[in-house]
């Protein structure tokens, strides 16, 4: 599988499972937050890391939107990166049937839950407190002065 197909499936993926495109990337969003996937291409290895980024509505006193800006940001409030993934490491030889269900399976286990948590304040807090993602400290303050 080359990048220009990876690409096509894992955009296919992206909108089977509720994700919108937008400039490249694709985006699920909520009335508090959006959460943002974007392919990262690496420049020593034909392989992708894989950048969920969160956006928390009010944040700052600003409104978040899925535009271009927002979008192609190098970070959010929330950034995960996914790295390492044989799915995501074109160099791995691997038939393009298992990559594909390879990826439905990540999308089912992993991104789909995580990116449902993630757009709820009060689950971003819960699991701050549980120490199952770091808030940098300005977004902390913000959090908690902004039900």
């Amino acid at each position: 599988m080359n990048n220009k197909e990876f690409k096509t499936v894992f955009a296919q993926t992206a909108k089977s499972y509720g994700f919108k495109s937008a400039f490249g990337n694709w985006y699920k969003e909520s009335s508090e937050c959006i959460a943002i996937l974007e392919l990262q291409k690496s420049n020593f290895a034909d392989c992708y890391y894989l950048n969920i980024k969160t956006f928390i509505q009010g944040l700052f006193e600003l409104k978040y939107a899925p535009s271009k800006e927002v979008v192609k940001s190098s970070m959010g409030h929330i950034t995960n990166q996914i790295r390492d993934l044989d799915v995501f490491n074109l160099d791995k030889s691997m038939d393009d049937t298992i990559r594909n269900e390879q990826l439905n399976k990540y999308f089912e286990n992993y991104i789909v839950p995580y990116t449902n948590k993630i757009l709820s304040k009060y689950v971003i807090k819960e699991m701050a407190k549980k120490g199952e993602i770091t808030l940098l400290p300005a977004v902390k303050v913000q959090l908690s002065y902004n039900n």
